[in-house]
């Protein structure tokens, strides 16, 4: 069974990274490792299928109602957005979007937070240099108050279901860390970013979404949340084998790796119930935070990135010593506080 496991683990953490096809099929490859996984663990039964069906129910609606309203409201928002750059000062206007964006992302969930970001960076057009630290500042932000609810996003979900826990568990748990580190974000934003408006930006042009767009994008939210629900079901025995046992400081740096590889994956497959809470604490802070520096750790980097134009080489450049500063910063509240 552990070898089964490995396997599929050893497919799941690489195959994404390494074959496009996979990488562009994202949602359906892991749907069949999850089928896999849970197979492989005798664990594929009537009842984790309905779990697996119900999961995605609340992000998936979550996602096609704010895709939807923002479709509708796209031209009055990009006015408002113009309007409120225009009315205050503009490193204050900066660090606002980096908050907001990170707070209201556990309600709007983080694809349309990042697709909102988008937008901001299409209309106040800064320099290059400028709007790329300020969407990865923002995506920083959007991926820890995301987590914040189980509609925000992937990871929250699946920590959620995983840990049978009520919809605030996560507020509770985590709350008071992501609210300060997206306050910090937001006052770097205002600190780290030139203010003076370039012709040199981005080449961001968002164009309305169509119903099929957002259709197509709801359906893949449920498929990959599903996937997860079975895979995390599926590798309970690794965990149990692996992980419980290991301090929560060592799992802490372990999950570095969610800089490379999406984090919803890798909490389906590392949270367990039977772990405590400043384990889960642990675990879910370093695969937040890591899965900001660079773009495949985390949905809004990719999404933004996608339609900013934005490299790999060129989100690196900010974000990977930004995320070990913030890694480190973190280390340290949990090696004092617990």
């Amino acid at each position: 069974m552990i070898l089964g496991l490995t396997i599929v683990l050893i497919l799941v953490l690489f195959l994404p990274f390494t074959v496009k096809k996979v990488e562009h099929n994202l949602e359906a490859f892991l749907f069949i490792m999850g089928l896999a996984a849970a197979a492989i663990s005798q664990v594929l039964n009537g009842e984790l299928f309905l779990k697996a069906l119900e999961d995605p129910i609340h992000i998936t609606l979550a996602v096609l109602l704010a895709g939807l309203i923002f479709r509708w409201c796209q031209n009055p928002i990009e006015k408002g957005i113009l309007g409120l750059s225009n009315m205050m000062p503009f490193r204050l206007f900066l660090a606002l979007v980096t908050i907001v964006l990170g707070l209201i992302s556990s309600v709007i969930t983080a694809i349309i937070a990042a697709i909102v970001l988008v937008v901001i960076v299409s209309v106040i057009r800064l320099d290059r240099k400028s709007e790329v630290r300020l969407v990865v500042l923002a995506c920083f932000s959007i991926g820890l108050g995301a987590a914040l609810t189980p509609i925000g996003e992937p990871l929250s979900t699946i920590a959620i279901s995983k840990l049978n826990e009520d919809f605030f568990y996560l507020f509770r748990l985590i709350g008071v860390d992501v609210i300060i580190a997206v306050v910090i974000f937001g006052i770097l934003s205002a600190v780290l970013i030139n203010p003076k408006k370039g012709k040199e930006g981005l080449t961001a042009s968002l164009e309305k979404e169509s119903y099929k767009e957002i259709i197509i994008r709801t359906v893949k939210i449920y498929l990959f949340v599903m996937g997860l629900t079975l895979l995390g079901a599926g590798f309970e025995p690794f965990i149990e084998t692996y992980l419980l046992g290991l301090s929560h400081l060592v799992l802490y740096w372990i999950n570095m790796i969610s800089a490379i590889l999406d984090n919803a994956t890798l909490a389906a497959a590392e949270i367990s119930p039977r772990m405590d809470e400043p384990t889960i604490r642990a675990i879910l802070l370093g695969l937040m935070i890591s899965g900001g520096m660079l773009i495949p750790g985390n949905i809004p980097n990719i999404i933004s990135a996608g339609k900013l134009n934005i490299t790999s080489k060129e989100w690196a450049r900010f974000g990977v010593p930004l995320g070990l500063i913030t890694m480190v910063a973190y280390f340290i509240v949990i090696l004092i506080f617990g």
